[in-house]
């Protein structure tokens, strides 16, 4: 019995709180266990497959060392955060300006990876109310079409917070947006325990302050979220030109009527592509974002048609068990290979004396 309770104590599934530097911190899953966070290495053999382990993953934990990566729910690069019930995307009316193609940047991004996203425009107390209201009507007529949740705050003046936390309670989720948009503010609006550092928008620059350096999950009485540091641009360098306009909803529900199938939905296109028969159905700005996006995408194409992307992969299944590739550098020479190389040598050395004592 002493050894079961052994077993059960260091062994342990939770999930990745936050990483800083070799150091994972995981919170143990388990329900009737304390949960305090628990300080982790990673187990080498995940090292040796370059492993990336990244915050919201749940994994396996015994005798200290991380051990295996559940099954991820999704998974997302930037920033780096995994298994998201929903994302938060932030933006500001005011201070940095509303920016629509950075908005469109965020939503294309988030659709690549199947991730649903809860739009929310905050510092609407930076502007009068006839202002305020045009902002609004135009944010509704394009987004609420899309399927887009759409919550509008205060974070100063604690506006609209209520109706923020009844779309995210039970969620695990994480903020993204421009830096100064008020992401810690929000945050520190809905706890203000946290007490996380915020700045002003640069008067030179224009645009937010980085104030967040790492991610890290914030636990809240009624659901989770994974602060991340700010980031100022996506660029589409992984889809190629062929697939962008499924990204955009309204495009992909007209493409399917293009003369052409791999028909860009270009101006020139004329009267043969479905979308620009009907531009007077898309936003301006989802318009305009699109072909932002598609000249990225045509880089990226450029680059896959002539370099090679090709890499071989560091793990190999066996018997439904993941194990690490051995390098040919590395690769000792198998016992079987070994013993075949050696009859060989020594059939050659056999024929040679034969035709040697033939000749005499």
């Amino acid at each position: 019995m002493g050894i079961i309770c052994l077993l059960f104590i260091i062994n342990m599934i939770g999930t990745v709180y936050k990483i800083h530097s070799d150091f994972y911190y995981v919170m143990p899953d388990e329900e009737n266990a304390a949960r305090n966070l628990t300080e982790c290495k990673l187990r080498e053999v995940l090292k040796k497959q370059k492993t990336k382990i990244v915050v919201g993953d749940f994994v396996e934990v015994s005798n200290g060392a991380i051990v295996k990566i559940l099954k991820r729910k999704n998974f997302c690069i930037k920033p780096s955060v995994s298994n998201l019930d929903l994302m938060l995307v932030v933006s500001a009316i005011l201070e940095p300006e509303l920016n629509f193609i950075q908005l469109n940047r965020y939503l294309t991004f988030l659709k690549y990876h199947n991730i649903p996203a809860l739009l929310c425009f905050n510092k609407d107390d930076l502007t009068d109310k006839d202002e305020l209201e045009k902002i609004k009507s135009r944010i509704i007529n394009i987004y609420r079409p899309l399927g887009y949740d759409i919550v509008f705050t205060s974070a100063l003046n604690c506006d609209g917070l209520s109706e923020l936390k009844k779309h995210i309670k039970g969620k695990t989720i994480a903020l993204m947006g421009l830096s100064g948009v008020g992401k810690s503010s929000l945050l520190n609006a809905l706890n203000p325990e946290f007490n996380l550092r915020t700045k002003n928008v640069s008067n030179k620059l224009k645009r937010g302050v980085h104030t967040t350096r790492h991610c890290e999950i914030l636990e809240f009485p009624e659901f989770k979220i994974i602060d991340t540091p700010g980031f100022s641009r996506l660029t589409f360098d992984f889809i190629l030109p062929k697939d962008l306009g499924d990204y955009f909803d309204e495009i992909k529900s007209l493409k399917d009527n293009c003369k052409f199938t791999d028909c860009l939905h270009l101006i020139e296109t004329g009267e043969e592509c479905s979308i620009v028969k009907n531009l007077d159905s898309i936003d301006i700005s989802r318009y305009e974002s699109y072909l932002e996006f598609l000249e990225e995408t045509k880089k990226y194409k450029e680059k896959v048609t002539y370099e090679g992307t090709k890499c071989e992969s560091a793990t190999k299944t066996n018997n439904n068990k993941e194990l690490v590739k051995i390098s040919h550098k590395k690769r000792a020479v198998s016992r079987k290979k070994i013993n075949q190389t050696t009859k060989n040598l020594m059939l050659e050395h056999r024929i040679i004396y034969d035709l040697e004592n033939n000749d005499d």
